[in-house]
């Protein structure tokens, strides 16, 4: 008797997704990056992204409380996953927070240059 390629794959399909269910059930609870995702959003906060870029701070809070909650569901894939977003936008608001105290930093060296060009102006007439 012969099968046919098609036919083996209908016989083996739901063997293949027995498999694939059992190897997310088995993946370990990442704890570690849920821990480094909770210090970045800290951090970030620490850093005054909340001011300099609350929309990327809202959305690290918010993927960060999925990621618990899918912690708590034993859904590790996701909790992986959110919590991986959660840093990367913690690190985004951070990173908008430092451009901005740069930029400020910048404006006021130069509003310093400034009346320091315009005070040795005067003096020379």
């Amino acid at each position: 008797m012969t099968h046919t390629f098609k036919q083996t794959l209908r016989m083996a399909g739901p063997a293949l997704l027995l498999l694939m269910v059992a190897a997310c059930a088995s993946m370990p609870p990442p704890t570690v990056e849920l821990a480094v995702s909770t210090a970045a959003v800290a951090h970030a906060a620490g850093s005054g992204a909340n001011e300099a870029a609350p929309i990327d701070m809202n959305s690290a809070r918010d993927k960060l409380a999925r990621a618990n909650k899918a912690m708590t569901d034993k859904d590790y894939p996701l909790a992986l996953s959110l919590s991986q977003e959660a840093q990367a936008d913690a690190r985004l608001a951070e990173s908008k927070a430092d451009s901005a105290r740069a930029a400020k930093a910048a404006a006021a060296v130069e509003a310093d240059g400034q009346a320091l060009r315009e005070e040795l102006a005067r003096k020379v007439k």
